[in-house]
């Protein structure tokens, strides 16, 4: 049940006085796509579902899928910390037609790696979508251990992990356990190369909000055979991830977005506030040849 290969971006939600910018959103989309983006990741992480009621999320889903119109995979979060939560998720995003889910590890709880498995069991087997592991313990309190992936290769449709351990032995473990039964995707915008070096199949995306062509073409360098070309551009863009992640995502690329006119505004949604580190981040932007408008 492949999804997609190559760059898939994680995208932001623009937001205009406390209101979800549709406007900004559509234009993103296209963007996107024109640019050569794989997949798009709607409602995770970097999209702030957190911050969203459920209406609003619901909104979001179903405009990104309309504007989309079948023209690349959409990609729905579907995950919390209560499994029945996860579970409403996902069965909402195949009733809107969502070519697939991303369900985060459920955070705060640090459930066991049995908890993991029946956690993840309950969403795959509610929908037919195909289902993509994500495992970012950094943010979620628990790491999806690669014996716990392979595991759950039982399950008919889930079909890919994405890896945002920051850890490539991990990477290489799972492809060693799972081999080419799961589409293995690199979370980390730092890690995509080595993580195609180990088989991956490319890379769920924060960067390529603001740059999405480089990192489709750095996946495209790196697959059609010309693995030195796509290694130079995982090092020319090191400077710039590390601006994007200079604070908590999204906070630095949702403002990157908002200086080079890709957005209207920066504006956060509490808990998250705008953005302190403006220096390093126009810094960046600049050094990487990007022109900025506000």
């Amino acid at each position: 049940m492949s999804i997609f290969k190559g760059a898939a971006t994680a995208l932001i939600t623009p937001f205009i006085d406390d209101m979800v910018d549709f406007d900004s959103l559509g234009k993103l989309i296209d963007c996107q796509i024109e640019s050569g983006i794989s997949a798009l990741i709607i409602n995770g992480t970097t999209g702030e579902p957190t911050t969203m009621t459920h209406d609003e999320r619901t909104d979001v889903a179903k405009f990104s899928i309309e504007r989309v119109n079948k023209r690349i995979p959409v990609v729905l979060g579907a995950g919390s910390n209560n499994t029945f939560t996860a579970v409403e998720y996902a069965v909402e995003a195949q009733e809107l037609g969502a070519d697939a889910v991303l369900a985060v590890t459920p955070y705060y709880n640090k459930s066991t790696q049995t908890g993991l498995v029946e956690h993840y069991k309950a969403i795959a087997k509610s929908i037919t979508l195909p289902v993509i592991l994500y495992n970012v313990p950094g943010r979620t309190g628990v790491n999806l251990l690669p014996s716990t992936i392979a595991k759950l290769m039982e399950v008919d449709n889930i079909a890919a992990v994405k890896e945002a351990s920051g850890s490539v032995t991990q990477m290489m473990e799972i492809y060693r356990l799972c081999g080419e039964r799961i589409d293995l995707y690199s979370g980390d915008d730092a890690l995509v190369y080595p993580c195609l070096a180990v088989g991956g199949k490319g890379v769920i995306s924060v960067a390529s909000n603001i740059v999405p062509k480089y990192m489709a073409d750095m996946t495209e360098s790196f697959f059609s055979g010309d693995i030195f070309k796509a290694r130079d551009m995982q090092l020319k863009i090191t400077e710039l991830v590390d601006a994007l992640f200079c604070e908590v995502n999204p906070i630095p690329v949702k403002a990157a977005a908002y200086y080079m006119g890709l957005i209207s505004s920066a504006y956060m949604r509490l808990p998250m506030t705008p953005l302190e580190k403006t220096e390093q981040v126009r810094k960046a932007l600049k050094n990487f040849g990007l022109t900025l408008v506000h």
